[in-house]
């Protein structure tokens, strides 16, 4: 069950990948992201966010497939730990944004995540 949480976690982290690739490209969703700030398609500061966010949440979603002991993969196990800390960090501004639009979506997908992946760090000890 561990590598299946792992797994699921990672495929979360891609989906978020994704979502954050659909802001760069124009995509009319800032209320559901950095505050809600901006309602539609986020300016280019936003998009430039967006884009630090890609690899921070891809090495996330390697990091607990690795702590899970995912074959090949042999990181060090801080950086499990550290996944879990910004999955934290991420899953409380979720809950206290601005945007009621970002918090109703995202704060529940972020604390599942932060979860999942505190469920990793400790079973796989």
């Amino acid at each position: 069950m561990l590598i299946q949480i792992a797994h699921l976690y990672a495929s979360a982290c891609l989906g978020i990948a994704f979502f954050q690739v659909a802001l760069i490209a124009g995509a009319p969703l800032g209320a559901y992201t950095q505050g809600g700030r901006h309602t539609g398609a986020l300016p280019t500061s936003g998009r430039a966010i967006a884009a630090v966010s890609i690899p921070l949440v891809l090495l996330q979603g390697l990091a607990i497939l690795s702590a899970a002991g995912f074959p090949g993969l042999g990181w060090p196990r801080w950086t499990g730990w550290a996944a879990l800390a910004l999955s934290v960090v991420t899953a409380v501004l979720n809950a206290i944004t601005p945007s009621e639009k970002e918090r109703a979506v995202w704060s529940p997908i972020t604390i599942v995540l932060a979860g999942m992946a505190a469920y990793v760090m400790i079973v796989s000890g």
